[in-house]
This record gives C-alpha cells, structure tokens and sequence, in this order.
C-alpha cells in the first residue's frame, strides 16, 4: 500500500462529487454533439472535436484524441454513436498513461534517501500554500516527519498562512523574516531538517515575481542552495495549477515550465468547475504527470491522482 492507501473508501466518493460538474457539462454536450446520429461520421467529430475544446482539455490535446478516433472509425468502418463514449473513455485513458500520468496510488517515499524534497511553486491564488499543508497533513497521518519551509518571503501573508497551516497540522515551520533571502530560508528548513532526520520537507515559493528572468533567477538560486545541504535537492518540483481557471492555466504551466524543470502537476478546485478536461489537456502538452487533484476544503481531498477512477468518473453512468 502507499502512503495515502487509508484514503482510498472515501476517495471514489469524493471524486466522483469533485468532477460532477465536470462529467454533466461533457455528457450534456456530448449527447448534443450525436442527437438524430445512428453512426460516427465527419459530423459527429467535428461536433465531438467542439466538445473537447469548450471543455479545456485544449487544442492540440483535443485535436490528437479526434486523429486516433478517426483511425478508429476508418479501420472499424460502422461505428455506432453507442460506442463512441466508451472509445473516447478509452484515448484518454491511453493518453494519461503515455504521459505517466495516474500511477499515484502506490507512490511512496524513496528509501535510498531523506529527507524527500518537494519544492512547490505556482502564482499565488492557485491554492498553492493550502496544498502543502494538505499534503503536509496526509503525510504525516502517514506516519512521516515533515518539515515546512515559508521560501516566499515577498508576502507576509504567505509566510503567515504556513505558519497557520503548520500550526494546525503539527509540523514545524522554518521562516525567517519578511523580504529575506528566500534561498537562505530554504537552506535553513533543509539543515533543521536534516538534521532532525526528518522524512519530508516541503518548501513554498513567491508565486509572482517581475519578470521572468527574477523568477528564473530565484527558482536557480534556491536549488542551488539547497545542493549545499542535499546534492540531490530538490527530489521533486510540484507546479499546483487552479483547474477553475481552464486555459489560464494552460499558459501558467507553459510559463513555468520555460524557467524551471517541473516534474509534477497538482490541480486544484476541480470540484468547483466544470474544467476538469483540463487535467487531460495539461498532461498531455506539457508530458508532465498530474500527481494530485483538489476536490474540496478537507483535508483528505486532495487526492494523490488515478487515471483510472478519473476516467471513471468523468463518464460513470
């Protein structure tokens, strides 16, 4: 079992609830997209090609799963409207898996080293803070010790709402005062961490800085501190995204992604939005795996991602 196994009775509820708005929005359109349809033609894709689109799974996502429908329909020659719902289920799935995204349920903590170091960005307002301390929550239920670092020192309320969220989840919290060197904090929550064998740490970042070129400058500077105390620092670069904003958040994953490496995407607020199609779009675009969706205010809904129970849900019926 991984580390977030104890959540799995509640999940599939609490998934299915999350992309509700998701999954009626998609089938409202979808069943439009067939109506007086007894086959799949050239129509019917290019309504079904509309669908996708005004659903956020994007452009060029979209416009992939329409190509290998169509190689379908050619080699099948008759298929009926019935069948395209359980062929599009499927191209999802696929692209999800090609993307490795969805594995998460059997994730744990590497045992070659520790602490694990997950440093977090993301612009502010995406529900990046609430994310760590989510996340710092699940982990330590799991029976880890975490440590979080308050990096982004440009906003005094960011610094205070990790100390709230450290506070309320019974973590420690390693901050320095406003405006001071972001690296130098991080380098300070990896050398208390360290040496207090801690398992996990978790370092927050400025969500906004001028420019691209101070974002980038700050985002390398950090690592490189953090090289000083841990070689292999940081272990994992986790973008949280805000599913309700659709393609807005298409363009902040591309922003990030052209200054810093990213190797994991969280999503939050899908259960607030019917964009949930932009899990699919995001993955595929920028071949990064979603590691955690947010589908609610608790604690526990913030979920360690499965392709598998999302395609599920968003056409269970």
């Amino acid at each position: 079992m991984g580390l977030f196994g104890f959540f799995n009775k509640k999940k599939k509820e609490t998934l299915d609830n999350g992309l509700e708005k998701t999954k009626q929005s998609v089938f409202s359109k979808l069943a439009r997209a067939v109506a007086g349809k007894s086959t799949v033609d050239d129509e019917v894709l290019d309504n079904l090609e509309e669908v996708l689109i005004t659903s956020d799974v994007g452009v060029d996502t979209t416009l992939k799963i329409i190509r290998r429908i169509e190689e379908r329909v050619a080699r099948d020659k008759y298929v009926s409207v019935k069948e395209l719902n359980g062929m599009l289920r499927e191209e999802i799935a696929s692209l999800l898996s090609e993307n490795n995204t969805g594995d998460g349920d059997n994730w744990d903590l590497p045992t070659d080293h520790k602490p694990y170091v997950i440093l977090v960005v993301g612009v502010n307002g995406v529900g990046k803070t609430t994310t760590i301390g989510k996340l710092a929550w699940q982990l330590k239920q799991a029976g880890k010790k975490v440590y979080l670092g308050a990096a982004d020192t440009f906003r005094a309320a960011a610094v205070e709402q990790l100390s709230i969220w450290g506070e309320r989840v019974g973590v420690p919290v390693v901050k320095q005062k406003m405006g001071s060197d972001p690296a130098s904090v991080a380098f300070d929550t990896l050398s208390s961490a360290k040496a207090n064998n801690a398992d996990v740490v978790l370092i927050d970042t400025a969500g906004r800085l001028h420019n691209k070129v101070g974002l980038m400058n700050e985002l390398k500077k950090i690592k490189e501190v953090m090289k000083k105390v841990l070689p292999d620092a940081p272990d994992e670069v986790l973008l949280v995204l805000d599913g309700s904003t659709g393609q807005n958040a298409f363009e902040q994953a591309r922003q990030f992604a052209a200054v810093t490496q990213i190797t994991s995407l969280a999503i939050t607020k899908l259960d607030g939005t019917a964009k949930g199609g932009v899990v699919i779009g995001i993955s595929d675009q920028l071949k990064v795996p979603v590691k955690y969706i947010g589908l609610g205010e608790g604690m526990e809904d913030l979920q360690l991602f499965n392709r598998t129970e999302f395609v599920d849900s968003l056409f269970k019926d």
